[in-house]
């Protein structure tokens, strides 16, 4: 495991453990118990659907810029890829691995690897977007999340900016190619499906943290969780950790806690959700183990020798003389 890697799974780690000794640890494991059969079985089908939705979602972002994808080629690439993101840090490996392999079955690679930014980057901006009206609406939610901001912050975000600006400016010849075929994708059919599948899977995942939520007991209004959970959903998309474990709770926490709920009902609510997500993508494993297992007995196969011109024939042995048998000359016997 590299540092990197290292580092994010102890933060990840460290920082539930604290929110464990701050809650405590009984009344977040009592809630748990409330997992059952019906939450497991919710998260799959849950599961299933967002995968599929972010499937097509892909092939009309693919199909936009002139590449193939058949529907059970995304749908399996998309489990697989869910899967990885939930276990490596990061959480994007997995969709590097479906960009990768796309392109190279498609003879482009740059343009798979485009195909999979622009489909992944519609997600998180409806996600984004949502999680912004939704803190406008509500100015407790948005201090509870962010906290007190402490003297100085504002130079240092407009430092953070003029930065980001110049990095952009400064990689715009590498970017053009990805700003254009962004601006295919944008064209109103495309951007209209590439919308409507991106809100739908959406919904299918703040539906599962309301399953998750029912599961750890909280009583709350739909109303009230929903925008509750998706601030939390947000938190995961932070490359901090491995699977959104630490920054997720602590933002279930805080919120919940923000609008007079208890926070242990809001770390149980995140943590139910971490797991019931993992059982969602557990099919995806599935999909990783076979092909794992046809790479290795690609490997394993022995090669077979390719017969140069005259290789493999067989030649009967030469008369004395240079004459072969069967030869017209050796009609009648010897």
């Amino acid at each position: 495991m590299s540092a990197g890697a290292l580092l994010r799974l102890l933060g990840g780690l460290g920082l539930l453990a604290i929110l464990f000794v701050q809650v405590g640890v009984g009344p977040v494991v009592e809630r748990l118990r409330g997992i059952g059969p019906g939450a497991v079985a919710a998260a799959l089908v849950l599961g299933a659907l967002a995968t599929v939705l972010s499937a097509w979602r892909w092939r009309m972002v693919a199909r936009g810029i002139g590449l193939a994808l058949a529907p059970s080629r995304a749908v399996a690439d998309c489990y697989g890829a869910t899967f990885l993101n939930s276990l490596l840090p990061a959480g994007v490996l997995g969709d590097v691995h479906r960009a990768v392999s796309h392109g190279r079955s498609q003879g482009d690679l740059g343009a798979g690897v485009r195909a999979v930014v622009i489909e992944r980057a519609a997600g998180t901006l409806v996600a984004v977007g949502a999680a912004v009206v939704v803190l406008g609406l509500q100015p407790d939610l948005l201090r509870a999340v962010t906290g007190p901001l402490p003297g100085g912050t504002m130079p240092v975000v407009l430092a953070g900016a003029v930065v980001l600006a110049v990095a952009l400016w400064l990689l715009r010849p590498r970017l053009r190619r990805l700003w254009s075929d962004a601006a295919v994708v944008l064209r109103p059919r495309t951007a209209t499906g590439v919308l409507l599948t991106s809100v739908a899977a959406l919904a299918c995942h703040l539906t599962l943290f309301v399953v998750a939520a029912r599961a750890a007991g909280a009583t709350a209004p739909t109303a009230v969780l929903v925008p509750l959970l998706l601030v939390a959903l947000l938190a995961m998309t932070v490359p901090l950790t491995v699977g959104g474990w630490g920054p997720r709770e602590a933002t279930a926490a805080a919120s919940f806690a923000a609008v007079g709920l208890p926070a242990a009902e809001g770390l149980a609510t995140a943590v139910a959700y971490g797991v019931l997500a993992l059982v969602g993508v557990a099919p995806g494993a599935l999909v990783v183990l076979r092909r794992r297992s046809s790479a290795g007995a690609g490997r394993e196969r022995p090669q077979v020798p390719v017969e140069g011109p005259g290789e493999g024939v067989e030649h009967t042995p030469a008369l004395p003389g240079g004459r072969e048998r069967g030869s017209p000359d050796d009609a009648g016997g010897e």
